[in-house]
């Protein structure tokens, strides 16, 4: 069978602000129990510790901290962990409600939420982009619109759950709760129709998460 990359054809049933609220609403990343939750790779610390570990130590590299804006934050119970790491820490997320909730929850001088589509909207200049198991969830047009972006932080931090096989990049999904593993696929930005290329990459971590897939967290400079 052969999958064309061709964003064009991508077709998205809901808007992504309507997608990701059902999301949230029906707890379709699990945790029920809770108002809001972004799934267990934002809360097994067998994930989200090694990832602070990694990316505290990239941002604590810099004499003078970062400015950093957290694109699609989630519940933020991996974000509010990197806040004290920045000079200023913007937290994006397209569900009003959840930004709402967020903003009752975590404070600090330094932090400021906002709601947008980081796909459509406008983004908050800053040093660094942390976009963490976002992209995965999101179509090839989406994606595209969002990489324009992107090029326009200096540092930009990508996770996503890949395949640990060798696997065909960016087979197009529509928006919504799965991922590409379903189609033994995954999202590479460097790969067509993305095709980023960024001055330097670094892998900052790759973590099992089972015997087929793992967690990638890669680091892009662009300028």
């Amino acid at each position: 069978m052969t999958h064309k990359n061709d964003s064009k054809k991508s077709k998205v049933r809901w808007p992504t602000k309507a997608v990701m609220q059902q999301i949230y609403e029906k707890s379709m990343w699990g945790g029920a129990e809770f108002d809001f939750y972004s799934g267990d790779g934002s809360h097994d610390l067998a994930f989200v510790n090694p990832y602070l570990e990694v990316v505290k130590d990239f941002l604590n590299r810099f004499e003078a901290p970062l400015t950093v804006c957290d694109l699609g934050c989630g519940d933020f119970n991996v974000g509010h962990q990197l806040v004290n790491s920045a000079k200023a820490y913007i937290a994006i997320d397209i569900v009003d409600d959840l930004i709402e909730r967020n903003k009752l929850i975590y404070k600090n001088e330094n932090l400021t939420f906002k709601t947008l589509d980081i796909c459509k909207d406008d983004l908050p200049k800053a040093d660094c982009a942390v976009v963490r198991q976002v992209m995965q969830h999101l179509s090839n047009a989406e994606i595209l619109a969002l990489v324009e972006k992107l090029m326009g932080y200096k540092y930009v931090i990508v996770t996503e759950h890949l395949p640990s096989f060798a696997f065909e990049a960016n087979i197009d999904l529509i928006t919504g709760q799965g991922n590409r593993l379903k189609l033994k696929s995954g999202v590479n930005l460097t790969s067509e129709p993305f095709s980023l290329k960024p001055h330097k990459q670094d892998v900052l971590l790759k973590l099992p998460v089972d015997d087929k897939s793992m967690l990638s967290t890669v680091l892009y400079q662009n300028f």
